[in-house]
Parts: structure tokens; C-alpha cells; sequence
């Protein structure tokens, strides 16, 4: 096992340095720790360490891990949910009880969640997941699709949007990011003049190689993994 604790405070004290660097509060800021393919025992090593907000990509990992797991139970743990839902898996992303989705990514998931959610009597707290790069490989509304699509969204009565999700393209230099980073900002900036009704206080932007570029840039969340847990499995 590498050597979690220590790597989740080499991540908290870089957090901290990017968000003061930037002019802003490190509580500001929420970690994720993405524990995708990553099992039960890293989990409990973070939690260990006081990390509290966990993402996973797949629901139905996520629901074997936090949820069918008798280890999890009772522990002070937040699942989200930061990869794309397929239709199919809807119902075991509600199962799973995320505390947040971070990868609502076209109005036909969108929709499929708030009916499920109808059913079972729950609201579910959501991102809206936006292309900004334009890249066929990546998920999410391209910017000017989700503003037409934004009053169907936000009618909808049990997903409560609060802000924005991006995944921009891989580079090893965490530079090459910063202005899909600002693009977000500044869409979302745009999005919560146009739409006030609506909160928009969330950016989730950022992983292990560029969330420092992402919290100078105005995340509010960011999804570390490799830095905390090593390479996946």
C-alpha cells in the first residue's frame, strides 16, 4: 500500500499553497480522493487520515465498495459520483447515495435521473458536465448547447444544479490546461448572470497533474487520485 497519509497531506498542503497563492481561502476548496479500482482498505487508510469525500466513476463499483461493503457502513464518508451515467445505470447511481454528481452530461440522463428520483421521493444534488475543449472523446454539453438546453434543465424539480464540471485534454504540462480552467469560470460566470434562479457556486476542475492551475483558476472541487492512491490497478 503506498504511503496514503503522507500523500494526502502533500495534496492538502499544495491545495493550500494553490488556493493562497490565488488570493483565496484553502476551505474553500473540497478534495476528492478518487479511490476508482482502488479497494476497501485505501478507503480506510484515507479515512484514517481524516479525508472525508470520495469519487468514483463507475455506479455500480461505487455501490460494491460504499454501499453492499459492511466495512463502509457508518463510516463519516460523502460519495460522489464523478464518471458518466449510461441510462441503464441510473438506478444504481441513485442506490448509491451520492452526496453529489458530478457528471450530468446531456439532458436525456438528466431527465432519467429526476423521474427516478421522483419515484423514490429524493432530490439529488448534481454538476452539469461541459465540453469545453470540443473533444469528440470527451463528455458533456458543448457551452452554447447547454445554455439553449438550461431552462428544460433547471425546471426539472428533483436535480438541484449547483455549478460546473470539465475534463480538459490530458497534457503533461499542467499549463496547457489553465484556459479550458478559465473557460469554465468564465461560461459559469456568464451562466449565473443569465440564470440567477439557479446556484452556480460550484466548479469542479482539476486532478492529480493540473488541480493546482484548476484552483487558481476558481475550482471549488477537485478529484485527486494517482497523487493520494499511486497508479490504478
Amino acid at each position: 500500500m503506498p504511503p496514503i497519509a503522507d500523500n494526502l497531506q502533500r495534496v492538502r498542503d499544495r491545495i493550500a499553497t494553490a488556493a493562497l497563492r490565488a488570493g483565496r481561502r484553502p476551505e474553500e476548496i473540497t478534495l476528492v480522493a478518487v479511490t476508482k479500482t482502488h479497494p476497501w482498505a485505501y478507503v480506510a487508510a484515507a479515512l484514517a487520515a481524516s479525508q472525508r469525500d470520495f469519487g468514483e466513476n463507475r455506479p455500480e463499483e461505487a455501490h460494491a465498495k460504499f454501499i453492499e461493503n459492511p466495512d463502509a457502513a457508518d463510516q463519516p464518508l460523502r460519495l460522489h459520483l464523478i464518471g458518466p451515467i449510461q441510462s441503464r445505470k441510473a438506478k444504481i447511481a441513485l442506490a448509491c447515495r451520492p452526496v453529489l454528481i458530478h457528471s450530468v452530461d446531456r439532458t436525456k440522463i438528466a431527465r432519467k435521473l429526476d423521474k427516478l428520483a421522483g419515484e423514490q421521493g429524493v432530490a439529488l444534488d448534481a454538476l452539469l458536465e461541459v465540453n469545453v475543449s470540443g473533444e469528440a472523446s470527451k463528455h458533456g454539453w458543448a457551452p452554447d448547447a447547454l445554455r439553449a438546453e438550461l431552462p428544460d434543465l433547471l425546471a426539472l424539480p428533483r436535480l438541484r444544479f449547483h455549478g460546473l464540471m470539465t475534463i480538459p485534454p490530458y497534457d503533461p504540462d499542467p499549463e496547457r490546461a489553465r484556459p479550458y480552467f478559465m473557460a469554465l469560470r468564465e461560461l459559469r460566470d456568464a451562466l449565473a448572470a443569465d440564470f440567477p434562479q439557479a446556484d452556480w457556486s460550484q466548479l469542479s476542475m482539476g486532478m492529480s497533474h493540473d488541480f493546482e492551475v484548476a484552483i487558481e483558476e476558481g475550482a471549488t472541487i477537485v478529484r485527486v487520485g494517482t497523487a493520494i492512491f499511486g497508479p490504478r490497478a
